[in-house]
Parts: C-alpha cells; structure tokens; sequence
C-alpha cells in the first residue's frame, strides 16, 4: 500500500512592503523572497521535499490593494513580512492587517507566521505594546539567546539571523511562550501551539540583500556611518534563515 496523500498547506503570504531594487529585480516581491527561503528549507529536509509537497504559495499586496485578503476558508495559515513601516501606526492599511489578524488568531483554524513588521503587528492584535526601541537598530546577523522551549522548537542550541529593525514588541502577549531574546531586543520570537509563531529577525534574508538595504539607509541618512560600519561586519556571519523556515514547517504540520 501507498503512504497516505498528505495535501500541502495554503500559505498565504501578505506582503507589507516592496523590497529594495536589486531584491525586486531577482525576486518580483517578498512572495518570491519567501519562496526561495521556503524551497532552500524543504531542500533541506531528510528526505529532502519538493515546495509543492509542503506549501502551495499565494501572495497578497496588502498595502496598496486593501481588498487583496485572501478569504480565512480558502487558505491554512498566514505569514506577515517584513515592512519599512511601523506596526504601531494607525494608516488604513495597517489597521485593516491588524484586524484580519485578530481574526485569524480568534478563529483558532488559521495559523499565523510573522516575521519583523508581522511579529510586531501579531503582538499589537493580542494586545501587546508595541514601539520603537530606545536601544536603538538592531542589524546584520546577530546571535540569539534561545529559551528551552526556543532550542526544543528551531532543534538548535544557539541562533544568529539577520535583523533590521528599530521598533519592537516590549511584552510577551497573553499565553504566548518566549523562544528567543538578546541584549537590544528581549522579545525575539513567540510560539502558541497550532496557532502562531513569530520572529522579529529576518530568516528570509541573505547577505547580498542585507548589503544593499544597509548601503541604502546608509546613503539615505537613516543609518549612521558607525552601525552602518557594524553592520557590514557581521553581514557575511553563519546565518541559520533556513533552520528557522523549517522550524515553520513543523509549527505548520503540528
């Protein structure tokens, strides 16, 4: 007898921002940056797996088209970007994303993944403050302090992924477990069984698009010479993306 079929999951992928020239001109949007972390991560799996066998990948430009919302019946879970803007603001579009997170959230079927700008907006639907950090930007790849309940979840003792943020989550929300933490940052990741998991790095990003985001905010008066300089330095570190990817897969499957 045949293994049972087990169907992918629909992941629909809610793209808060339009990433950076030379990332577009590889990618098209971070849908594409996602599926390339996705497909590096089922490769990565023993035995490795095709991307159509674990996800089938829609993707959503929910900051210039507010009615692009997949309906919560047609889809399984939801991933949240990364985004320039601040989860914490009120523009129509951000309000709509916290809205229809909440709502996933409260129906208890469709899990939710977010990551940097998606992190922070899933902390402000369950109530969570969010702002910016007065410790200022986090970049480049930085190491992590995982919790046991993070090493028992992303199968490792240690992390570093890339970061590129300056607001941040202040507290954990209602019922959600602590995973990850460092000295700038001390809510890094939160996991609720089966109903949501998120980072505040970046496991979608590689050191050629992490480059040219710094020389862009370096250039544009964003970023000062010194972080700048920091950055860069760190920029090429072992960067564990695609141990964080798989440990979505498992959330999405558990």
């Amino acid at each position: 007898m045949g293994s049972e079929y087990i169907p992918p999951i629909r992941l629909a992928i809610l793209e808060a921002d339009t990433p950076v020239p030379g990332v577009k001109a590889k990618f098209g949007s971070y849908g594409g940056v996602f599926k390339h972390l996705f497909e590096r991560a089922c490769a990565s799996l023993d035995p490795p797996q095709p991307l159509p066998a674990q996800l089938q990948l829609s993707s959503h430009d929910i900051v210039n088209d507010l009615s692009a919302y997949p309906d919560p019946e047609t889809i399984d879970a939801i991933l949240i970007t990364g985004s320039k803007y601040s989860a914490y603001e009120n523009d129509e579009w951000i309000e709509r994303l916290v809205q229809y997170t909440r709502r996933c959230l409260e129906g208890g079927r469709v899990r939710v993944v977010g990551v940097c700008f998606g992190h922070q907006i899933v902390g402000r639907a369950m109530g969570a403050e969010v702002g910016k950090n007065i410790r200022g930007w986090e970049i480049s790849v930085t190491e992590h302090e995982l919790t046991d309940e993070g090493k028992k979840l992303f199968g490792v003792e240690k992390l570093a992924i890339h970061q590129m943020h300056r607001d941040q989550v202040f507290s954990l929300p209602p019922g959600a477990v602590p995973l990850a933490s460092t000295d700038v940052c001390a809510v890094q990741a939160m996991h609720i069984p089966r109903r949501l998991i998120t980072v505040q790095g970046h496991p979608e990003f590689t050191e050629d698009m992490v480059k040219e985001i710094l020389e862009m905010r370096r250039y544009g008066g964003i970023l000062g010479p010194d972080i700048f300089e920091d950055g860069m330095r760190r920029v090429a570190n072992k960067h564990d993306g695609v141990t964080v990817a798989r440990a979505f897969l498992r959330f999405l499957r558990e």
